[in-house]
């Protein structure tokens, strides 16, 4: 029995994006889509009859915009959003800020035009598969029943806070981020972060995060000493973010092969603060596809450090937490508002 194809609401002012984005997706066999719109009234009334399961979004809309479009169907309708954006600086601000309010992903307009071949090497159809997963009423989160697993290493009692934090995430992870990070407070201890994110976004993003939280978030540069009420993310997709040392904790940026599938890779900076930092070291591990990060949480378990996995309940997409769960990584699993009051009350 053949599964039903993906249903796709495609929402684009300029009418040659809508061919192209429309081109792109309905070649595909497992992906139909069932309607394109030119503005966001258009949009709202063929989500409300035919409830897709993706909605592809541009953001610079005459009328009511993509992001205040994009946060009425969160409230009222909320369904798997992919950004589509254009690829000039206020184009990347506006797309950190629509992942921050729960898109699951973006897809840079720069790569489509009238005058470029209808190729993009199907990357808008895999973004469109990815985001179909996503579960906003959870009901499917679990399709994959949950085993027992023995308890992960408790974590050694601490007498002060982490000398380091360090964070994954992956889909979902911006709007995730952002409720965890604008809870830190402003000399919070060290703190480097993984995002799965096409690089074309990440100092967007970290900028946008920068407005939200009492800390400083910036982008990482080779042999940073690691500075309190500093977060570092990643600057690119060509190296992983990990943590330095030993002497004095700095952060490193390596290049090399994809770790889990991923680089950067959760699963390697984990494993650095583990080999690093051990038991004074807090990983957290959010919302996202796949596993990368398990393994890495398990080293930091083992090592003594305090491990925390995101719930199911609040998760976009409980991939990479369910799998570190399901290894014994996580000595804490919480909902993504509660994360930040763990990490800073296990202060002996």
């Amino acid at each position: 029995m053949s599964r039903r194809p993906i249903r796709v609401v495609v929402v684009e002012d300029s009418p040659t994006m809508r061919a192209i984005l429309h081109t792109r997706l309905s070649r595909e066999g497992d992906i139909e889509v069932v309607a394109s719109a030119a503005n966001a009234a258009e949009g709202r009334q063929m989500i409300r009859e035919l409830d897709p399961d993706v909605v592809t979004l541009d953001v610079e809309m005459p009328g009511m915009n993509g992001l205040d479009f994009l946060e009425k169907i969160m409230k009222l309708r909320p369904t798997p959003v992919i950004i589509v954006s254009g690829a000039t600086q206020q184009g990347n601000e506006i797309t950190a800020r629509a992942l921050t309010l729960g898109a699951v992903d973006c897809y840079a307009k720069s790569q489509i035009s009238g005058t470029l071949p209808l190729d993009d090497g199907g990357k808008l159809a895999r973004l469109v598969r990815d985001a179909a997963k996503v579960s906003f009423t959870r009901d499917d989160a679990a399709a994959t029943p949950m085993t027992a697993a023995p308890p992960p290493p408790p974590p050694a009692t601490r007498k002060a806070p982490p000398k380091v934090i360090v964070i994954g995430s992956s889909t979902g992870g911006v709007e995730a981020l952002h409720t965890l990070l604008s809870q830190f407070p402003a000399d919070c201890p060290p703190t480097l972060v993984v995002q799965h994110i096409n690089e074309r976004f990440t100092a967007a993003v970290a900028r946008t995060l920068d407005e939200a939280c009492a800390a400083r978030v910036v982008l990482a540069q080779p042999d940073l000493p690691l500075r309190p009420g500093h977060i570092y993310f990643p600057p690119d997709n060509d190296r992983h973010l990990l943590v330095g040392g030993p002497q004095i904790l700095r952060t490193k940026l390596r290049g090399g092969d994809r770790i889990s599938g991923h680089r950067p890779s959760v699963d390697a900076l984990f494993q650095s603060a583990a080999e690093m930092v051990g038991k004074d070291a807090v990983g957290i591990l959010l919302t996202g596809m796949g596993s990368d990060g398990a393994k890495g949480l398990l080293s930091m378990a083992s090592a003594g450090a305090l491990t925390i996995a995101q719930d199911e309940a609040t998760c976009a997409v409980f991939g990479m937490p369910r799998a570190a769960i399901a290894l014994g990584a996580a000595s804490i699993v919480a909902p993504i508002d509660q994360i930040a009051r763990h990490t800073f009350s296990k202060v002996a």
